[in-house]
């Protein structure tokens, strides 16, 4: 009787949350799409003023055709970057603590 007693008096504790990314991933992740953006309006473009005259040196330029998509890609692997980035305020738990000891643990 005493247990159950003890038992209703005590507050269930909530969940404790973690959080997925930090302060720094966001950041990163923020400057990533950025930098896509930047790499979008790179690549836009290439109306011609005279729809007679076809103007292939504006068109194909390097600035079209190789910085865009180079500053695009770099933009993606930021992003992918700070997904895989571990925060810094969250404590990495070693593996070493829940390895056994020896092999025979393993197989038994």
């Amino acid at each position: 009787m005493a247990k159950t007693a003890a038992r209703k008096n005590k507050t269930p504790e909530a969940p404790q949350r973690t959080i997925l990314f930090g302060k720094e991933n966001y950041a990163l992740i923020i400057a990533g799409l950025v930098v896509v953006i930047i790499g979008f309006f790179l690549m836009a473009g290439g109306a011609q003023n005279d729809p007679d005259v076809w103007n292939a040196e504006e068109i194909y330029s390097f600035r079209r055709i190789t910085l865009a998509p180079m500053v695009v890609l770099l933009g993606l692997g930021l992003v992918i970057f700070s997904i895989f980035k571990t925060p810094s305020n969250i404590p990495v738990a070693t593996v070493a603590e829940e390895a056994p000891d020896s092999d025979e643990d393993i197989i038994a």
